[in-house]
């Protein structure tokens, strides 16, 4: 499930873009409306059941998002419940919070 799917696309003419557009040939940039993602309030962390993943050498997060929601492209959900924009961010021995239910974390960011 793509988490962009309602999100609009917007024809970009902005002078800013102008050098890429004619590098390009093209009248416009189309890009997608910015997604507004919300940080979970304590409550709403309270809801969401989790299972607790010690980070260990080799994690990333694509591949706990493909072993815990089939679909790698959801990396982002366990990186952001966790305030972790990268793997970097992360040192060996720390744990991270995995939501088990996709679809209750995804309407919790505020994405669906």
């Amino acid at each position: 499930m793509p988490r962009y799917n309602k999100y609009r696309i917007l024809d970009n003419n902005s002078e800013y873009y102008a050098p890429l557009r004619r590098s390009r040939g093209l009248k416009s940039i189309r890009h997608y409306e910015t997604p507004y993602i919300r940080h979970p309030t304590i409550a709403q962390r309270a809801s969401l059941v989790t299972v607790t993943h010690v980070w260990k050498y080799g994690d990333r997060f694509y591949k706990l998002a493909d072993k815990h929601y089939d679909d790698p492209r959801l990396w982002w959900v366990i990186a952001w419940y966790n305030s972790a924009p990268t793997e970097a961010t992360l040192a060996i021995g720390n744990a991270i919070a995995i939501p088990v239910n996709i679809e209750k974390a995804l309407k919790v960011l505020g994405v669906t």
